[in-house]
């Protein structure tokens, strides 16, 4: 239990965790039919990736 937090607050964020899951549809990504988010979010993901392969070779 988190200390400093009530029930209540402790509630709400492990209730946040099911927001997140993903319903098990495989998507394909198409560029045409790509908005800005969706460009800003494949951009967000390829940085993503590259810091992880650079934190994984320097170990």
């Amino acid at each position: 239990m988190l200390q400093g937090r009530n029930n209540e607050e402790n509630d709400q964020l492990t209730n946040t965790a099911g927001a997140f899951q993903s319903d098990g549809r495989d998507v394909e990504f198409s560029q045409e039919l790509a908005d800005r988010d969706d460009l800003v979010a494949q951009e967000r993901s390829k940085a993503a990736d590259q810091r992880a392969k650079a934190r994984k070779n320097n170990k």
